[in-house]
């Protein structure tokens, strides 16, 4: 039920905690429905706390069974207690130890929160907030303790029990059917990276030897029957491990690292210390049920959980506000291990396409918020692309602005001064500030200052002269509870590209504060000249998406042609292209919403054309030259009165002018990229893999005759998930004969592969046609579909309602109808997962206007209702402001 949202939680309300808590053990019986959880705290009171103030404890739908201080029974007017607060009056001057046992229904946990059972088997998910659902605690990131677990259970219900740390003790429980086993962490931690597991679990096992010679035993535990899809997701994480010790110095800590996959995971995966949960798509891969996609995504989660070792775990937070200190650090880390496992173009290019898919809609919607924002009601929903994918970039400008030396001796200095602490952003930034001697008092502006920045520049040339003159401005748009912004540190990585295709070093540059060919906005204006140049340039500016921001510039659709051939800065060859492909697109939406015929600009199939074909050309960055934006993206650069039927028409004949006028050259070089060899997930093979149905799908979306049955070719001889499901999502989404055959065969062989199905629930929710909402409820009651289970709900509805945006905005309304009911029916069994679906709603005020009626009228019915989560109201309150 939904209590007070009005009263927000502030950052400058921010109190250190008024007892510490030293050491925790815990005694967790387990037992379906009946687990005892006994809690033995040692406390004292904090040195600056006042000398009266009672102990206060958090809790949340707990039943408090048995509560001891210093073994004395407590009498009834020594403390309060309700399901979601512990008080105790009066406590001892000095330390003391206080006992509490609660009792627990994880079979009834359906909020996947705090210690619940998955599939018979039990786990915890502690952050943000979950341990309170377990035993009574000062529940916040600064109170750190040392945690010692002893589990039990039915050793033939749970043969494995596990826990933080390193093992100590296990055994049968004399004269029962149980057994116990004790874990023991020797690193003080915050209670949300408490974690346990106990089940019947099948067990992966390697080793590891560190940097130190230490001998680390590492263990994967899923399902029995899937051990065999473990061997990459234990691959990626020693080489997350050695990538660690090479990259930033840091070297495991315990003697044994432990994973566990579980089927129903709200959130991708979780660090505890010593013990990751994971969800089991970020396990389990195998050729035949994971895409080259997922074997990526496996790699980089395996990775960022791993890298929280150090960032977020050895070091945390000290406030729920400093999220972004561990998580868009190590989303940075992660990055930084993909791109060195793989290609960095490429994987810079996909990290730019997220960041603007999903963080710029949020700071151009009501969710806005700073990546370290001052205030929330619910702290489960800034787990946001803000806080991850700009916290990553902000970090990136960091280490742009000092340089990579002083960015490593920074993050040395930080391991070094803060190990062991729940600390903060600004004590975060001042180890970087004394590493490099630079003042980063403005750049902090990018933790504290919502909104995306838009860059516009004009550039001038002077033939005479022999300069360029560039006029840069910067201005940060309005967000919710911010109208008046600051001017931002900005690096601008600028190269100046001369008419031979080649760079073209100036002699001087004067105007502004710069290095190499980074200029240092700090302004809203400035006027920057480039001199000594005998030639023309044409400015490549943005390079490598130096900043986070949306640049503007008097450079023609010629320009970005010249520099998407020449350019020798990796990312803005491509996006000088996308630009292009852009401007195009919405020139077409218009055309479209007047009735009229769009045309295809000269040049443009001409240079995607080269683009494909240069085989000096990573083919997986070839892919994302050909990969036209989503329909999502058009609508963001659109920005108000969106259609999106019209966009939907655009980008469809856009796709079929551009493959009928290149069909000779996507079919020669369709066939060039068929498959040398055997599968494998490494980059070389998954690259060749991308482009090949990047044509697929260009050529399943033409008038080429063959086209169907070459789809269709694909789908039957496919050996992999990856090309199988490709051939499948254009039979479907082009609507092409034998697509409801090949729906059927798909499901006939991997309806007993859950993570296999959400593809095949996903190709459905995301095709554009006009019975898709239809055929989407009628999946609602599918056997393979459950509502219970994120995943299955993040592949049908949430695919629908963010990956379909011609049908979920329909004219008519009924999506916004559907989802807000799927949503609030959610609300009553997993807030989170209902909150998060929601967000879908975040860009309603950018429509055309009838559509926008809509959807507000069904987010006001929602708001309207008093019984709904915290969760979910806190986003539709957001939503409408």
């Amino acid at each position: 039920m939904r209590t007070d949202t009005s009263v927000p939680v502030r950052l400058e309300d921010y109190r250190p905690p008024a007892f510490i808590i030293d050491t925790v053990e815990l005694d967790i019986r387990l037992s379906p429905q009946a687990t005892r959880v006994s809690a033995r705290l040692t406390i004292r009171r904090a040195p600056d706390a006042p000398a009266d103030a009672p102990l206060v404890l958090d809790g949340d739908e707990l039943e408090l069974a048995g509560l001891t201080l210093d073994g004395r029974a407590l009498a009834a007017d020594d403390f309060s207690a309700t399901p979601q607060r512990l008080e105790i009056f009066k406590v001892p001057d000095g330390p003391f130890v206080l006992d509490i046992e609660t009792r627990l229904d994880p079979d009834a946990n359906t909020k996947l929160m705090g210690l619940y059972r998955s599939n018979g088997t039990y786990c915890t998910q502690c952050e943000a907030e979950g341990f309170r659902r377990i035993t009574y605690f000062q529940d916040r990131p600064d109170c750190l303790s040392v945690y010692t677990t002893r589990l039990e259970a039915r050793a033939s219900e749970a043969p494995v029990l596990l826990a933080n740390g390193n093992p100590v003790a296990s055994g049968p429980v004399e004269g029962t059917d149980r057994h116990f086993a004790v874990w023991h962490d020797p690193h003080p931690k915050p209670s949300y990276l408490f974690a346990m597991v106990a089940g019947d679990l099948a067990r992966v096992s390697d080793s590891f030897t560190t940097a130190d010679g230490r001998e680390v035993a590492l263990n994967i535990f899923v399902e029995h029957g899937n051990e065999a899809a473990c061997d990459w997701a234990m691959d990626s994480l020693k080489r997350s491990m050695r990538w660690d010790e090479e990259a930033f110095g840091r070297v495991y800590d315990l003697d044994v690292f432990n994973i566990v996959a579980v089927s129903d995971f709200n959130m991708g995966a979780m660090e505890n210390k010593g013990l990751n949960i994971f969800n089991d798509k970020y396990v389990l891969a195998r050729p035949d049920t994971a895409t080259d996609q997922d074997y990526a995504g496996i790699e980089a989660v395996i990775a960022h959980e791993y890298f929280h070792n150090w960032t977020g775990n050895r070091i945390t937070c000290r406030d729920w506000f400093q999220l972004c200190l561990k998580e868009g650090l190590t989303v940075f880390r992660d990055q930084e291990f993909s791109s060195d496992m793989r290609s960095r173009p490429v994987k810079r290019i996909s990290d730019v396409r997220l960041l603007k898919s999903h963080q710029f809609p949020e700071d151009a919607g009501p969710l806005a918020h700073p990546v370290r924002p001052r205030q929330y009601h619910e702290i489960n929903n800034f787990y946001t692309a803000t806080v991850y994918e700009k916290g990553a970039e902000v970090v990136r400008m960091l280490k742009t602005l000092v340089g990579p030396e002083d960015f490593r001796a920074g993050m040395d200095l930080f391991f070094e001064r803060h190990d062991g602490e729940a600390t903060t952003i600004e004590a975060f930034l001042a180890c970087f500030a004394e590493a490099s001697g630079r003042d980063l008092a403005q750049f902090a502006l990018w933790y504290e200052q919502a909104g995306t920045p838009a860059l516009s520049v004009e550039s001038r040339y002077d033939q005479a002269a022999g300069t360029l003159t560039l006029d840069i401005s910067q201005r940060t748009p309005a967000t919710p509870g911010e109208t008046r912004k600051q001017a931002m540190h900005i690096p601008l990585r600028v190269g100046l590209v001369g008419p031979d295709g080649s760079d073209m070093p100036p002699a001087d540059v004067s105007g502004m504060e710069h290095g190499d060919d980074v200029l240092h906005l700090r302004d809203g204006r400035h006027q920057v000249v480039f001199s000594g140049l005998a030639e023309q340039p044409v400015p490549s500016l943005l390079r490598g998406f130096s900043a986070p921001v949306t640049l503007s510039s008097n450079l023609a659709d010629a320009d970005y042609l010249f520099l998407a051939a020449n350019d020798s800065d990796p990312f803005n060859r491509w996006d000088a292209l996308q630009r292009v492909v852009m401007n195009t697109l919405i020139a077409a939406s218009a055309s479209v919403a007047r009735g009229q015929m769009p045309r295809l600009p000269n040049g443009l199939a001409d240079a995607l054309g080269a683009s494909a074909s240069d085989a000096s050309l990573e083919p997986a960055f070839r892919a994302l030259c050909l990969q036209l934006p989503g329909e999502a993206d058009i609508a963001r650069e659109i920005g108000h009165d969106v259609d999106p039927d019209a966009i939907h028409a655009a980008r469809a004949w856009l796709r079929r002018s551009l493959s009928d006028a290149l069909s000779p050259v996507l079919l020669g070089l369709y066939r060039d990229m068929a498959p040398d060899g055997p599968f494998s997930p490494e980059a070389d093979a998954a690259g060749r893999r991308a482009l090949r149905n990047v044509l697929l799908e260009y050529l399943g979306h033409g008038s080429v005759p063959e086209a169907g049955d070459l789809v269709t070719a694909q789908f039957q001889a496919a050996d992999n998930m990856t090309d199988r499901l490709a051939a499948l999502t254009v039979l479907v989404h082009a609507g092409l004969h034998g697509s409801e055959e090949a729906l059927a065969a798909f499901e006939a062989r991997h309806g007993s592969t859950p993570l296999a199905m959400d593809k095949w629930f996903m190709v459905q929710a995301t095709a554009p046609h006009e019975g898709t909402l239809d055929r989407v409820r009628a999946l609602t009651a599918h056997p393979g579909f459950s509502a219970g289970n994120p995943n299955r709900v993040r592949a049908l509805i949430g695919a629908f309602a963010t990956g379909n945006q011609s049908q979920f905005n329909r004219i008519d309304g009924a999506g916004y109808i559907f989802v807000a009911d799927f949503v609030e029916e959610l609300d009553t069994r997993n807030p989170q997962a209902a909150a998060r679906l929601m967000s879908a709603f975040r860009s309603w005020r950018a429509l055309e206007g009838r559509r926008r009626g809509l959807a507000e009228a069904r987010l006001r019915a929602m708001a309207s209702r008093k019984d709904l989560s915290v969760d979910l109201a806190d986003i539709v309150t957001r939503c409408l402001q």
